[in-house]
């Protein structure tokens, strides 16, 4: 049993280890290069029901996942911060006739590829760090929606790391999904890594309710940002420069940029140097591969004026980032890298003793590699926990009954 020392230990551990938090992965495709806007980018206002499709059409051949059958590219409406939305994503269906009661589905929600439409993954494909370990899903039998999240590939700025809103898009492209492709079965499960892990296990928190008509089994979470708000009172010009907090720049220009959308009242910009202004109008605008040169050798110190230790600002990014301990319907299982230092441990320990301690017990494995590394060291468990889930064992690619597989990497 956790006595309190250790926990109070975890959490201090977790608002110093914080800092290290920076995006999860880069997208390595190379769109053409653009300019920042003269004005803000406003996000399309939308009537219909969250789920509907908007468009869909076949997916390029060269973004397909290896193991797919059908792929396709869709526009889907969803639950933003402002109400409903358009969002992107994918659907891959495995090859071969169905199961009975159709495809299994999961909804894969990916690690940070940027912040601008280019980074979009329907437009680039998904990520080649990540890319064998959803196509392994596939191989298992599963069909997958994979949401690109509100502002990724439609008009808007993302309103990253606002779990709620990432949320809803993976549960509406599930609901799209079963929309353009009537194979797939009612049944589902969510994987995330990253920004995905955290909007993973707000699916979890959010699926049943938000969408009775479909049967949510469970929740898979690698590298999961969490406790990310107790870093907030001590932010401001002193933040140290440089070492420990040399990721954190574009991770918190992705966060200024979406709560200054969503919450003017707030008045971002009166908590930014010129510099750090430029760093927030660019990333909605510029692709990743621009926006780190942009961004290279500029600190959070020297994108902050003044402290953002507000009562007001608090509350908006304690509501904006916070990762629920209690309230879950179905299993998660969680799983951290030991060498993470994307998502450092601490700050998992500190997430898993305080769901404890609410009577929440998630599945909850510590793996020795890094963010990614970790990821597929954990992908045989995660497997036949998500078999589980649906009873046992998902539908191979034949309709038989499988196995949890052997893993799409070996040693990785």
């Amino acid at each position: 049993m956790r006595t309190r020392t250790s926990v109070q230990m975890v959490a201090v551990l977790a608002a110093a280890a914080v800092t290290l938090i920076g995006p999860a992965t880069a997208a390595t495709a190379a769109p053409p290069a653009a300019s920042p806007s003269s004005g803000p980018v406003v996000a399309t206002q939308s009537t219909g029901a969250p789920g509907a499709v908007v468009s869909s059409e076949p997916l390029p051949a060269e973004l397909w996942l290896a193991g797919s059958g059908d792929a396709y590219r869709m526009t889907y409406l969803t639950t933003g911060p402002r109400g409903v939305t358009p969002s992107t994503g994918m659907v891959f269906v495995p090859k071969g006739p169905a199961p009975a009661g159709g495809w299994p589905v999961i909804a894969w929600a990916h690690g940070t590829v940027g912040d601008s439409d280019f980074d979009a993954p329907s437009r680039t494909g998904v990520d080649p760090e990540t890319r064998d370990f959803v196509a392994s899903w596939l191989g298992r039998g599963y069909a997958i929606a994979a949401t690109d999240y509100i502002g990724l590939g439609t008009p808007g700025v993302p309103p990253y790391l606002d779990g709620t809103a990432a949320a809803h898009a993976v549960i509406d492209s599930v609901r799209a999904a079963r929309a353009i492709e009537p194979d797939l079965s009612r049944r589902w499960a969510v994987v995330g890594l990253s920004e995905g892990g955290q909007a993973a296990v707000l699916t979890g928190h959010l699926a049943t309710a938000y969408a009775p008509e479909l049967d949510f089994r469970g929740t898979v979470a690698n590298g999961v940002p969490s406790n990310i708000e107790t870093l907030v009172p001590l932010a401001g010009p002193w933040f140290p420069p440089g070492g420990l907090f040399k990721g954190l720049t574009n991770f918190m220009t992705f966060v200024f940029a979406g709560v200054r959308d969503v919450h003017p009242e707030l008045d971002v910009d009166s908590y930014l140097t010129p510099i750090g202004r430029k760093l927030v109008d660019a990333a909605p605008v510029l692709p990743y591969s621009e926006f780190k040169k942009l961004s290279a050798n500029v600190s959070v110190a020297q994108m902050l004026s003044k402290s953002l230790n507000n009562p007001q600002v608090l509350a908006v990014l304690r509501s904006y980032l916070q990762v629920p301990v209690s309230g879950y319907d179905r299993p998660l299982f969680i799983a951290q890298g030991l060498t993470d230092q994307v998502v450092p441990i601490p700050l998992t320990l500190k997430l898993i003793a305080d769901m404890n301690a609410t009577g929440t017990h998630p599945t909850f494995r510590i793996y020795p590699g890094d963010h990614i590394g970790s990821m597929f060291q954990a992908e045989n468990d995660e497997a036949a926990f998500v078999a589980g889930l649906f009873g046992g064992g998902a539908p191979g690619p034949s309709g038989s009954l499988g196995s949890a597989g052997t893993g799409s990497t070996g040693t990785r």
